[in-house]
C-alpha cells in the first residue's frame, strides 16, 4: 500500500516507518523541517513538509494514497504540562488537522484511516478491567481526543474503514522525553503522578505501540486499546523502576497536592486497568514487553 503518515518523526512515527517499509509499503512521511526530511529520505519513504491546517494542501497531498495513519501531536515538555495553554497546539491538531485529514481522505476516495487517541480518557474502574465499551470521562487538557475520534466516526459513516487506537501511557528510551523526566523524578525520591499506590497504571512501550500501528492496518473498523498485557498497581510500577535503577523506592505525593495539579492530576489519580484483548484477538499483535517488569530492564539498559 501507499501510506500517508503524519507525526512521522515523533516517538511512535519514527518507529513505524521502518516497520511499514519492511512490509513492502511505500510511505509519504509528513515532517516539520527540511532537516527532518533529509533524515527520512530513502527509496521507500518520501518525506514532505505540509501544513495540516491548510485543507486544500492536505487534499492535494493525499492523492493516490491507499491509507492514512494520523499520529500527529504536539505534546508539551513535562515542565510545561500543567499549564493548560501549553496544550493549545495539540488541541488544534486533534480538532482541526484530524478533521482536514478525514475530509481529504473522503474526497480522494481513500478507504482506510488510522487515528491515534488516548486510553487514559476512561473513567476510573478500580480493580476491574476496562475494555473499549467502558464509559469515557476526558478531562479538559485531553478533551480534544474526542474531536479526533469523532472525525474518524464521520469517516466510518461515509463507508470508510476507520480505526481508532487508544494508546496507554508511553515509555521508551528517547532522551529528553517524558520517560527520562519520570526517571529523574524517581531518582529524587518521588512518584511524579498523584494518586493512590493501589491504583492501576496501564502503559505500553514505544516499540510495542509502533507494531500495534502496523497491525491496525489489518483489523476490522473500530476502537482498540493499545496497552501491554499486565497493567500494574502504582506501587509496583514505581518500585520496580526504582529496583531496576538500583535506588530506593520513591514516595507518593501527598493527597493535598492533587487539586493543585489541575485536570492532568485528576486524570493520573484514576485507577485504569485497561485491557488489550480486542486488539490481540483481531490481529497477530502481541506486545514484546508483557509488562513494565520486562520493559524497565531494557529501557534502563538502552539509556546507559
Amino acid at each position: 500500500m501507499k501510506i500517508f503518515l503524519t507525526g512521522a518523526t515523533g516517538v511512535i512515527g519514527i518507529r513505524v516507518i521502518p516497520l511499514l517499509t519492511a512490509s513492502g509499503h511505500q510511505v509519504t512521511a509528513v515532517v516539520r523541517s527540511p532537516d527532518r526530511a533529509q533524515q527520512l529520505l530513502s527509496p521507500h519513504v518520501n518525506p514532505i513538509q505540509l501544513d495540516l491546517f491548510d485543507r486544500h494542501s492536505v487534499e492535494q497531498a493525499l492523492g493516490e494514497h491507499d491509507a492514512v495513519i494520523n499520529l500527529a501531536t504536539h505534546i508539551p515538555p513535562t515542565s510545561r504540562a500543567l499549564f493548560r495553554s501549553s496544550w493549545r497546539e495539540n488541541d488544534r491538531i486533534r480538532k482541526f488537522a484530524s478533521a482536514n485529514l478525514v475530509d481529504a481522505a473522503i474526497s480522494q476516495g481513500i478507504r482506510r484511516f488510522i487515528q491515534e487517541s488516548f486510553a487514559p480518557i476512561y473513567a476510573d474502574r478500580g480493580d476491574e478491567w476496562i475494555d473499549e465499551k467502558w464509559p469515557i470521562e476526558p478531562v479538559s487538557y485531553n478533551s480534544t481526543v474526542l474531536d479526533a475520534e469523532q472525525a474518524v466516526k464521520r469517516f466510518l459513516s461515509d463507508g470508510g474503514h476507520g480505526v481508532i487506537l487508544r494508546f496507554a501511557l508511553f515509555y521508551g528510551p528517547d532522551k529528553g522525553g517524558a520517560t527520562l523526566d519520570l526517571i529523574k523524578f524517581v531518582q529524587k525520591g518521588w512518584v511524579p503522578f498523584p494518586g493512590k499506590p493501589e491504583n492501576f497504571i496501564s502503559s505500553v512501550s514505544h516499540d510495542d505501540a509502533a507494531t500495534a500501528v502496523v497491525a491496525a492496518l489489518n483489523v476490522p473498523p473500530g476502537i482498540y486499546n493499545v496497552t501491554d498485557n499486565e497493567p500494574v498497581r502504582g506501587r509496583e510500577y514505581f518500585n520496580s523502576l526504582a529496583e531496576t535503577l538500583r535506588i530506593r523506592p520513591p514516595r507518593f505525593l501527598p493527597k493535598w497536592i492533587i487539586p493543585l495539579t489541575g485536570s492532568l492530576g485528576k486524570m493520573f489519580s484514576r485507577s485504569l486497568r485497561i485491557s488489550n484483548w480486542k486488539l490481540r484477538e483481531n490481529s497477530e499483535w502481541t506486545p514484546r514487553y508483557p509488562s513494565v517488569y520486562e520493559g524497565w530492564e531494557v529501557l534502563v539498559h538502552q539509556l546507559k
